[in-house]
């Protein structure tokens, strides 16, 4: 697309990301992801749901609606990828046992390593190897977005206006005995009456 550099690819991921497989992939391992991938997006469609209504920081807001978007096409893609192209493919499985289609290859530099490097020197090195899908874009710029705002987000403070009011207050303080007169005579001094 733009050179070397950019390539668009048709890659059928049955695992997670970089291909890594989840209890050895399989259809156990896939509905586990998938089940998994599910639970996820709940809690972080609550999560959003609550800054939103809190008016929490925007950037906050910005990066799980990322994170979720990303999530939810993923989750997509694997529950209903392999119903929709069963019949092209017998090697695709049913539902829930789909697989994510990554297309994007970016390496960021290829080329071959010194010779005076240990243990690699002169062998064809790929810095950046892994090829994504916009729906990983999403996280990642999501989950980048949250590292690098996490003092303007994560502040007790926003935490309080993002996700309601703390369960600690200065209501529940702990509560310093009255100053009665019974308790007051009850105490004794040291001084004679």
């Amino acid at each position: 697309m733009f050179g070397d550099w950019f390539k668009i690819y048709f890659i059928e991921n049955d695992g997670m990301a970089y291909g890594m497989k989840l209890f050895g992939g399989g259809k156990v391992g896939k509905l586990i992801l998938t089940l998994f991938r599910i639970v996820v997006s709940i809690v972080g469609f609550w999560c959003l749901l609550k800054s939103i209504k809190n008016n929490a920081h925007w950037g906050l807001r910005l990066s799980l609606s990322l994170v979720l978007a990303g999530a939810l096409g993923n989750i997509i893609d694997s529950v209903f990828y392999g119903v929709i192209y069963a019949a092209e493919n017998q090697y695709i499985g049913g539902w829930f046992e789909g697989q994510v289609v990554d297309m994007f290859y970016a390496p960021l530099w290829e080329g071959h390593l010194p010779e005076w490097l240990p243990l690699w020197g002169g062998q064809f090195f790929v810095f950046f190897s892994p090829i994504w899908n916009f729906a990983d874009a999403c996280i990642t710029v999501g989950v980048a977005v949250m590292i690098m705002g996490q003092n303007s987000f994560f502040s007790k403070d926003s935490i309080e206006m993002a996700f309601g009011s703390s369960k600690i207050s200065k209501q529940s303080a702990p509560i310093e005995p009255e100053n009665t007169e019974e308790s007051a005579n009850d105490i004794p001094s040291d001084s004679p009456q």
